[in-house]
């Protein structure tokens, strides 16, 4: 009886223990958006922590910054681009490397995925020379391409979890009662995928809206998305501008987080 006693006293600690470490390292995690948010109300000139008081004036500076309008209004139209674009090329890639078997489908799929595991850096450096060499660097098209080459393997990943999960047999039963390949998928397999292209369409949205690496190569004075303006910005002056930016853009991943959350999960997409 003592000796049980002493088990699971020792079992209590041990999950106090793990429940302080786990605590520490959100904590720790969470520390620097709660100061950036802190710090986007804050009224004074600079950032200050803790602020001195509560204001949405640089909100307000963002809002009506002509500069800030159009580097806002440019990362919405890629947005919109982008992830359509991505969602439909992303949606039927992940379909075909599913169901098709032809030579090199494994080496295809690796190389849809690798933008993912390729430096970033290095992707910018390439679509520098690739764009400026057929003309249109610095350009609304060059953009949404470099961003389109970030964003498209998460909807193939995405989807193509989803896919994973459809039963074949389902295609086979809607062909036999005389459905033809273009009925099935729109009417069959698109709605038992919707939750991954759903996820697929967020992540990839995320990704254009927040991507940096390659725009700074490709962006020009006449298109500059939001986070290369907040880099700009950030070099020629500080002030809670670049705070006010950062609280939108944690927002629109927590509106993500969730819908990805509530349509398919997190853990079926990693």
């Amino acid at each position: 009886m003592g000796r049980r006693l002493r088990r699971m006293r020792r079992g209590k600690w041990i999950d106090a223990c793990v429940w302080t470490a786990g605590l520490l390292v959100y904590f720790f995690l969470a520390l620097p958006v709660f100061v950036i948010i802190l710090s986007a109300f804050s009224p004074d000139e600079y950032p200050k922590f803790p602020p001195s008081g509560i204001s949405l004036r640089w909100f307000a500076g963002v809002f009506s910054s002509s500069g800030w309008m159009e580097s806002i209004w440019v990362s919405f139209m890629l947005l919109l681009v982008v992830t359509h674009l991505a969602v439909i090329l992303g949606t039927v890639a992940a379909y075909a490397l599913a169901r098709l078997n032809f030579p090199g489908k494994q080496a295809i799929q690796a190389f849809v995925l690798s933008p993912l595991m390729i430096p970033q850096i290095a992707l910018g450096v390439s679509f520098l020379y690739l764009l400026t060499m057929i003309g249109v660097n610095g350009t609304f098209a060059g953009l949404a391409a470099g961003h389109m080459l970030i964003s498209l393997p998460y909807v193939v990943r995405t989807v193509g979890v989803s896919m994973a999960n459809v039963d074949q047999k389902l295609e086979l039963a809607s062909m036999n009662l005389g459905a033809g390949p273009w009925h099935t998928f729109f009417h069959v397999i698109l709605p038992l995928i919707k939750p991954g292209i759903i996820a697929g369409a967020v992540f990839a949205s995320v990704t254009s809206f927040g991507e940096i690496s390659i725009s700074l190569f490709v962006s020009s004075p006449a298109v500059t998305p939001v986070p290369v303006r907040t880099f700009s910005y950030i070099d020629q002056t500080f002030d809670p501008s670049v705070h006010a930016i950062s609280v939108i853009f944690i927002t629109v991943s927590v509106i993500a987080l969730i819908i990805i959350e509530r349509t398919i999960g997190l853990s079926k997409t990693m």
